[in-house]
């Protein structure tokens, strides 16, 4: 009799964390990194209990605030483990109504190292990508899938970078996404649960920017009527430490990691229509030049990295590129030289291939683009864009990845992009010092 009531005991275990699972949608996912907190995002299927346990290496498990997953949120909590200490790395545990979910891949999460004024910062490395398409038959347009190849996520992962960037055209919204809320959070939510896409998620802190495909309809501009929808879509699925920087909207944010600052860029919120025809149509707008402007002057980091949707530097005025709003782009280089803005580097997606453009300028150091796409959606054949700027050599046309290590003392930093190929597989590197981004000394 005995036998029989531990084999019921185990089934109903069993089961009940079958049924756990079963209310898990996507993630968990890991959001920014602090020194008092970390973000850890989850979605499930229906009104649920949710917590997170963590524990460092041989510490004992503590558990987040549980928190509700209500449908007016899209069943998305957000928790917070907080008590932490600098420079550990934690596992953690996935609990809905208080039943343990297993994840049959690592989950952990690291908090930053307060290593100021006491050492050289740590070294790291970050994954770049954009144009990440998710097939989805009914709404797609007929003929061949768009998106494919979705194991370049696990090759992500393979190589274990801290965080990862994600530089636009995350989601792909399609026509019948546009019209309403609904729709955009369907494909939010659609896109986040790709199986192929849930360890990546787990263990590596993430960071976005939007680009048209986030945001609205292809080449969309300020005059998208669902764009705050839009916007609180986007704020609810990423993880990013703050948002609307300009306090104007959009999704305009920083965050540091050591020694080098990130300003995530909206390129659609504020932007005049592609076909204006207005001498000075804004990209950016002015309110979001004048935010990054200062924050630029005021940072004092090697690599200043100014991460934006479309390409920054190239002069190929062909679809978005800021080439195409040629004023804008001009004052935004008038305005870095005249505040003799060190270290800036841009980083870009959207294009469909990968390359990097370096503009050469009187009496400063060049300004670099790294362009980093597609991830799983569409690529295109190499062609002649007449961008004069593109470094040699430095283009890549398949589905494609960037891996980002810095590294060095202090005061000599060196930055590196390595490109892989879906499979994981390196095609070629690209090194930057951040000696090479500062005026001669006179």
């Amino acid at each position: 009799m005995k036998t029989y009531y531990t084999l019921f005991l185990l089934f109903c275990m069993m089961g009940g964390a079958f049924a756990q699972n079963s209310l898990l949608q996507s993630g968990p996912m890991v959001g920014y990194s602090a020194y008092r907190e970390a973000l850890i995002w989850v979605q499930t299927t229906e009104e649920a209990n949710v917590k997170i346990g963590y524990f460092a290496e041989g510490e004992v498990e503590r558990f987040t605030t549980p928190q509700q997953a209500t449908e007016d949120q899209d069943f998305i909590v957000k928790l917070f483990p907080s008590e932490v200490e600098y420079g550990k790395t934690y596992s953690y545990k996935l609990y809905i109504n208080e039943v343990y979910v297993e994840r049959p891949y690592p989950l952990e999460f690291h908090i930053q190292e307060l290593w100021q004024w006491r050492k050289d910062p740590p070294d790291f490395s970050f994954a770049i990508g954009s144009c990440a398409y998710v097939n989805e038959p009914k709404d797609d347009r007929p003929n061949k899938p768009y998106g494919g190849q979705y194991e370049i996520f696990e090759s992500i992962r393979s190589k274990d970078p801290d965080f990862m960037v994600w530089l636009g055209d995350n989601i792909y919204l399609r026509e019948p996404d546009f019209l309403t809320e609904r729709g955009i959070r369907h494909r939010n939510r659609y896109s986040r649960a790709l199986p192929e896409l849930q360890a990546l998620l787990g263990s590596v802190h993430h960071y976005a920017i939007w680009d048209d495909h986030d945001y609205g309809p292809n080449d969309s501009d300020r005059s998208y009527v669902h764009k705050h929808y839009a916007e609180k879509a986007f704020n609810d699925y990423w993880g990013n430490l703050n948002t609307n920087a300009t306090g104007e909207g959009g999704i305009t944010s920083h965050f540091l990691w050591n020694d080098v600052e990130f300003f995530l860029l909206d390129d659609r919120y504020f932007r005049d229509s592609n076909r204006s025809r207005a001498k000075d149509k804004k990209y950016l707008g002015d309110a979001q030049v004048d935010w990054l402007i200062q924050a630029l002057t005021t940072s004092r980091a090697p690599f200043k990295i100014v991460c934006i949707g479309g390409q920054v530097v190239s002069n190929a005025a062909v679809y978005e590129n800021m080439a195409t709003y040629p004023a804008a782009q001009q004052r935004l280089f008038d305005r870095i030289a005249e505040e003799k803005i060190e270290g800036v580097l841009f980083m870009s997606g959207d294009r469909h291939h990968t390359e990097i453009s370096k503009m050469e300028r009187q009496d400063a150091y060049p300004l670099i683009d790294i362009t980093c796409s597609p991830l799983t959606s569409g690529t295109h054949r190499p062609r002649d864009e007449k961008n004069t700027r593109q470094v040699k050599d430095k283009t890549f046309y398949d589905r494609n990845f960037g891996i980002v290590k810095v590294k060095g003392k202090r005061t000599n930093r060196v930055l590196t992009l390595t490109i892989f190929n879906t499979e994981g597989e390196e095609q070629w590197t690209y090194e930057i010092k951040a000696s090479e981004l500062r005026y001669e000394k006179r």
